[in-house]
């Protein structure tokens, strides 16, 4: 038995980068429509607020319907044949969507592109590409490649539809697709045997227990809400920016200002919310700032208002974005983050359903302020929710390899000593995976009983 610990291979670290440039630019061609498709809805045949709205946010239907499947698929077929198929299917609704000259057309379009659902897919395999001690600094390369090309789209998106079309924006999204394809199979080292990772994977024994969770509830009610609010004043923000004199061609500016600024605002904030254990009341502030910029994104004001209510927006947004995973994964049980991690996302994606559709259908009934207000009554709401959760514990999560003498009665042996040592909060022993999965809090833990307890079973081993 050992602790896993070490540093970065050649094959992960071209696993790692491989998988995030292909989780990126997949991410990126969803996104890059945000900014742009409400302002050049005009040109499509049949739109309204409330249609805009449905192409805006279709992706996340199917992305959350076939999320899962795709996972467990993944873990039958194979992780690459599934996350091709993801990639191809992308590729048809990109291609759908850029040569339509109707919403329907666009709306069928981004339907297909959501139902490459392959996130979960494209995670696991990167759980078979790295060892147990390397992952968590994997997933993390991941989750930061996700921000940067939000922050990407935004900029790009309204640069491409003014210099060349709304089309052009999905044919874009095509070609990022296509490379997607080749950075698979060209990038990406061979899959190995396939594995089944429970701080990663999907395991449809531990839905259930999740599903009673009112503490992981309430996360996966924050992303869902945080993406709804996003989707839906994306129905109205770029009118917004027209409003106060910005041009179509200079959106692009006003977004890469934001999401600079926004990510500076950010940092010190997750440093608080990390060092100094303050995950739930940065959860709130985070929230509070999200109810107040939407409050005053519909009373408006000059354009210097706009670009501050936004600038606060997104500073929230992006500390959510980094915090929630943060409390979601010192919440899950031992070995069960990646179902927790699973339902997660497929609220994270109803909500951006969801969102695009309360956004068109406001902006359709009453008018653009009727959006942000319908919007902050949400997150005024959601912040009370919140506000009963208890502080999330601050542990983490250790991994442990098991050797061959660890079997039978054995295990029954190993997990009551790994529970004996202080600090240790959960443990969860799975034999099929020769692996330990412990909660600990470092504040307390014995680390030298832990490392005998791992001595021990690495002589017995021989």
């Amino acid at each position: 038995m050992r602790k896993v610990s070490g540093l970065l291979l050649a094959s992960e670290r071209r696993a790692i980068a491989g998988l995030a440039n292909l989780y990126a630019t997949r991410m990126l061609g969803l996104f890059m429509v945000l900014p742009v498709l409400a302002l050049y809805a005009e040109e499509l045949t049949g739109a309204t607020p409330l249609l805009v709205g449905l192409a805006l946010g279709i992706y996340g239907l199917t992305q959350a319907l076939l999320q899962i499947p795709f996972g467990l698929l993944s873990d039958r077929i194979g992780r690459k044949p599934v996350i091709a198929t993801g990639l191809l299917l992308f590729l048809l609704g990109s291609v759908v969507a850029a040569g339509s000259e109707t919403i329907g057309g666009v709306i069928a379009g981004r339907c297909l592109q959501g139902s490459g659902a392959v996130a979960a897919a494209i995670m696991a395999l990167l759980a078979d590409q790295t060892r147990e001690q390397v992952r968590t600094a994997a997933m993390a390369t991941i989750g930061l490649s996700i921000g940067v090309a939000f922050a990407v789209a935004m900029v790009l998106g309204p640069w491409l539809a003014a210099a060349f079309g709304l089309s052009a924006v999905f044919w874009f999204t095509a070609l990022l697709a296509a490379l997607g394809l080749a950075v698979l199979w060209k990038l990406v080292p061979p899959a190995p045997r396939r594995l089944r990772h429970r701080d990663v994977g999907i395991d449809r024994g531990q839905l259930a227990a999740i599903f009673t969770r009112a503490d992981l509830w309430r996360l996966d009610l924050s992303i869902f809400s945080l993406h709804l609010v996003l989707m839906a004043i994306f129905v109205a923000v770029p009118f917004r920016l027209v409003e106060a004199g910005i041009g179509v061609e200079r959106h692009g500016l006003t977004y890469l200002a934001i999401m600079a600024l926004a990510f500076v605002g950010m940092v010190p904030l997750v440093i608080i919310a990390e060092k100094r254990q303050r995950m739930k009341s940065m959860c709130l502030v985070a929230i509070a700032a999200i109810t107040v910029s939407l409050a005053g994104l519909a009373g408006f004001g000059s354009g210097w208002a706009l670009f501050a209510w936004l600038l606060l927006f997104f500073i929230a947004f992006n500390l959510l974005e980094a915090t929630l995973p943060s409390m979601l994964s010192k919440l899950a049980p031992a070995g069960a983050k990646g179902s927790a991690m699973g339902l997660y996302s497929t609220s994270q994606f109803l909500g951006a359903f969801l969102g695009g559709v309360m956004g068109g259908l406001l902006a359709q009934q009453w008018g653009l302020t009727a959006v942000f207000v319908g919007s902050a009554v949400l997150a005024g709401v959601w912040w009370l929710l919140m506000l009963g959760m208890p502080p999330p514990p601050h542990l983490s999560s250790e991994v442990v390899a098991l050797g061959d003498e660890h079997q039978g009665d054995a295990l029954d042996t190993l997990m009551a000593s790994f529970a004996d040592v202080a600090g240790v909060e959960d443990v969860l022993v799975v034999p099929e995976e020769r692996v330990a999965y412990l909660k600990v809090d470092r504040r307390r833990l014995d680390e030298e009983a832990l490392a005998r307890l791992i001595r021990s079973g690495r002589q017995r081993g021989g």
